[in-house]
C-alpha cells in the first residue's frame, strides 16, 4: 500500500519533470485525497523516503492544512471557474488557498506567484494562466469573514449542530477553535536517564513536549524504548486503572499498545494480554505490527501476550485453548469510538465521520463493556475509556451497562471526561467499574 502510494504521489506530482520537494508533494497529497478520498495516515506513510527533514516536514505541514480548512477553500473556490478543472489543478489551488489563509493579506502577492510559478510546471502554461486569475480572486474570498460558523471554522454543519446542542455555542466555538490549531507533540518519558534538554516539560508528570526539528533523535529514543511519543490525554485510563506490581491485566482493545506499554512500565512485574482483532482478518494489518513492537519493549518484569481476537467473541474456551487467564484482576476497555476528542491529530475524521456513526459505536461499545464484564475477578475492575467529546458514547453507554443485567455486580467509583478546550490536551472520557 505504502509503495503504492508513494508512486502515486511522484506521478501526480510530475516528479520526473521537476525537484520533487514539500510542495509537489503537498500538492500530490492534495489530489490524492481529493481524487479517492484516501486516508491522511495511509497517505503520508507512502511518501518518498528520499523527502526528508524540511521538505517532509513542508509538505505534512501543507498537506494538513488543505485537509483541516477543505471546507472553507472549496466554498471560497465554488464558481470562481465556468468549469471544474483537473485533479492537479484543483489540487494545487486548494494549497495556495492554504497558504492565503495561513499568510493573510501581508503574503498574498508572494503566495500567488508562487502557485503560478509551479503551475508552469506542475500543469501547464495555460493552466497557470487560470491559477493566476483564480488564485487572485480566492484571496479575495478568503480574506472576507463567512457568515457562518461551520464555514469559518471548516468543519461539517451538521457535527456543529451537535455540538451546539450538547456544549452550547460558545463553547463549540472553543471546540472548533482547537480542532483547527496545530497539535503540538506530546511524549513520555519512560526510565530513569536524564530526560534530553530538546523535550520540554509540561504540567503532566512525565510528559514533554517535543521541540520541531528533532525528529531524528525522537526516532532514536522511541527505537531504544526510552521515549514513547503519546498524548497526555491517555494518562486519564490508565490513572484509573491503577495497575499494580504482580496483577494479570487485560487490554481488551489494545492496538497500536500505547496503553498496553503504559501499564507495562507502571507494573513493572505482573502479565498483561494485549487483545485486539485485525481490520481485515487474514491480511496484514499495520496497527497490530506496531502492538507487537511496543509489547517488545515492555519491562522485563512483565509477561505478556498479544492476542489477535474480538472481545465480544472471544469465549472462555478461547482463553483456556490459549493457556491464558479467564479472569483478570482489571481490564481496560480504550473503545473504538468517533475520535471526536483527539480531531487535532486525525484532521480527516470530521469528514468521514457520518451521524449514525455515534448510535453504531455506543452499540460496539456496550457490547465490548459486556464482554469484559465476563472476565473480571470478584473485586476486580474495569475502566471503559474513549477519545470522544460526546455524551452518547460516554455517560449514555455506562448508563446503559448499569440498566443491563450485566452491571448489576458493578458499580461507579469515578469517571473522568476531559474536554480540551478545558485541559490544554485531547479529549477523553474514562470510567472506573468495581465488580463486588
Amino acid at each position: 500500500m505504502a509503495e503504492d502510494v508513494k508512486q502515486g504521489l511522484e506521478k501526480a506530482s510530475g516528479a520526473s519533470k521537476f525537484t520533487f520537494g514539500g510542495w509537489e508533494a503537498a500538492v500530490g497529497l492534495t489530489e490524492r485525497w481529493l481524487a479517492r478520498a484516501e486516508r491522511v495516515d495511509t497517505l503520508l506513510e507512502g511518501l518518498p523516503a528520499a523527502l526528508t527533514g524540511q521538505e517532509r516536514a513542508r509538505a505534512q505541514q501543507l498537506f494538513y492544512g488543505v485537509v483541516r480548512w477543505s471546507s472553507r477553500i472549496e466554498s471560497a473556490l465554488a464558481g470562481l471557474m465556468a468549469r471544474p478543472p483537473r485533479t492537479k489543478v484543483r489540487a494545487l489551488l486548494t494549497v495556495a488557498g492554504f497558504e492565503l489563509l495561513e499568510g493573510g493579506p501581508a503574503l498574498t502577492a508572494k503566495v500567488i506567484h508562487h502557485a503560478v510559478e509551479k503551475a508552469k510546471t506542475v500543469c501547464s502554461a495555460k493552466e497557470a494562466g487560470l491559477v493566476n486569475a483564480v488564485a487572485r480572486k480566492l484571496a479575495l474570498r478568503l480574506a472576507e469573514k463567512p457568515a457562518d460558523v461551520a464555514t469559518e471554522f471548516a468543519h461539517p454543519e451538521w457535527l456543529v449542530t451537535r455540538w451546539t446542542q450538547q456544549f452550547g455555542a460558545a463553547t463549540t466555538r472553543k471546540l472548533l477553535e482547537w480542532n483547527q490549531q496545530p497539535a503540538p507533540v506530546y511524549a513520555r518519558w519512560r526510565t530513569d536517564a536524564a530526560v534530553p534538554e530538546f523535550l520540554a516539560p509540561t504540567k503532566w508528570p512525565g510528559f514533554y513536549e517535543v521541540k520541531a526539528g528533532k525528529w531524528d533523535e525522537v526516532r532514536r529514543l522511541v527505537g531504544e524504548g526510552a521515549l514513547y511519543v503519546q498524548d497526555p490525554s491517555t494518562r486519564l485510563c490508565i490513572e484509573l486503572l491503577a495497575p499494580q506490581a504482580g496483577e494479570t491485566i487485560l487490554d481488551a482493545c489494545a492496538a497500536p499498545g500505547g496503553k498496553s506499554l503504559f501499564i507495562a512500565d507502571l507494573m513493572k512485574t505482573g502479565k498483561i494480554v494485549a487483545l485486539d482483532e485485525p481490520v481485515a482478518p487474514g491480511k496484514s494489518d499495520i496497527r497490530l505490527v506496531r502492538l507487537k513492537e511496543n509489547l517488545a519493549r515492555a519491562p522485563a518484569g512483565v509477561d505478556v501476550a498479544l492476542v489477535e481476537a474480538d472481545l465480544r467473541t472471544a469465549s472462555s474456551v478461547y482463553y483456556r485453548n490459549l493457556n491464558l487467564p479467564e479472569e483478570y484482576d482489571a481490564v481496560l476497555v480504550d473503545a473504538p469510538c468517533s475520535n471526536t476528542g483527539v480531531m487535532r491529530h486525525r484532521i480527516d475524521v470530521k469528514w468521514r465521520l457520518q451521524d449514525g456513526d455515534f448510535a453504531r459505536h455506543a452499540e460496539q461499545q456496550l457490547e465490548l463493556l459486556h464482554a469484559a464484564a465476563r472476565l473480571v475477578k470478584s473485586g476486580g475492575r474495569i475502566v471503559y475509556s474513549t477519545c470522544s467529546v460526546d455524551g452518547q458514547e460516554n455517560e449514555q453507554v455506562i448508563k446503559a451497562f448499569f440498566d443491563s443485567r450485566a452491571g448489576g455486580p458493578f458499580k461507579l467509583e469515578k469517571s473522568v471526561q476531559a474536554y480540551p478546550w478545558t485541559e490544554g490536551h485531547d479529549g477523553a472520557g474514562a470510567f472506573l467499574l468495581k465488580r463486588s
